[in-house]
């Protein structure tokens, strides 16, 4: 046989090894992760309950204030379900969202640690950082979610109702529906919330530019309006309480690429000066 053929079976076999590894640990790493979801979200359904009557709170303050507006005693807020089983599954699916909320830091620190052996130390030192703003900004937009945009759409459907002598037509929610609602919303702004982080540290690696994103913005829009109508109930204002901080987030997005390049430059020319 050919030395050139062996040389290269051998070249193939030795980079074959530590791919296997990476594989491996990645199994190990999102196995971690799926296990710490498990464990939060089951330790979280003792909780559900109590954490759905505090999803529930943006509709019965809408309730409230609208009652308060009209010079009536706050109502009794009701929400139905319809299928037997359906107030248990949506307990279900609030304990899921407690074990993704909660898992996240553990997610993210596996993540690091997937990353963190092909570093350098100094670029351990910058990504760091980035991977301690991760779970802090994903806490920002679930909060954003919960206290600003949920309010708002709700405040709005609000007085989307129409009660005369003749008709009445008011929001009566079923259970999983409204908890889709504002789990959807939260998890979707938790995760556009890491934007600013995710592009920021692309600019420290070199991988995007201030520039790049002034230029992109046309696409960005048009990709952030697509995600809005995506993860949103289908109607334009949902789809703008959405598209509307995601877009801010871009900007100040850009913004701190700009300050990353301007940090890169001056390094440039020192060790030029150097």
């Amino acid at each position: 046989m050919d030395d050139g053929v062996l040389q290269d079976d051998a070249h193939i076999e030795a980079s074959r090894a530590p791919l296997l590894e990476h594989l491996a640990e990645l199994r190990t790493r999102l196995l971690i992760s799926v296990v710490a979801i498990i464990i939060v979200s089951g330790v979280g359904f003792a909780f559900a309950a109590r954490v759905q009557e505090f999803l529930v709170a943006p509709y019965v303050t809408a309730n409230n204030e609208l009652a308060a507006k009209n010079g009536l005693p706050p109502p009794e807020v009701e929400m139905i379900f319809t299928q037997p089983l359906e107030q248990f599954f949506a307990q279900l699916k609030i304990a899921l969202f407690i074990g993704i909320i909660g898992s996240f830091p553990i997610v993210a620190y596996q993540l690091y640690a997937f990353i963190a052996p092909g570093l350098y130390r100094s670029e351990k030192g910058a990504v760091l950082p980035f991977i301690l703003a991760a779970p802090i900004m994903f806490l920002v937009g679930a909060a954003f979610a919960y206290f600003v945009a949920i309010p708002f759409a709700m405040s709005f459907a609000m007085g989307t109702q129409i009660s005369t002598e003749q008709i009445s037509i008011k929001l009566l929610p079923k259970v999983n529906e409204y908890l889709s609602f504002v789990i959807t919303l939260v998890l979707a702004f938790a995760a556009c919330f890491q934007l600013p982080v995710a592009l920021t540290l692309m600019g420290k690696a070199g991988f995007v530019s201030a520039r790049a994103l002034r230029k992109g913005r046309r696409f960005a829009i048009v990709g952030i309006a697509a995600f809005a109508a995506c993860v949103t109930p289908p109607d334009v204002v949902s789809m703008t309480i959405m598209a509307v901080p995601v877009y801010l987030l871009y900007e100040i997005s850009i913004w701190l690429v700009w300050l990353v390049d301007k940090a890169r430059d001056k390094e440039d020319a020192a060790a030029l000066a150097a």
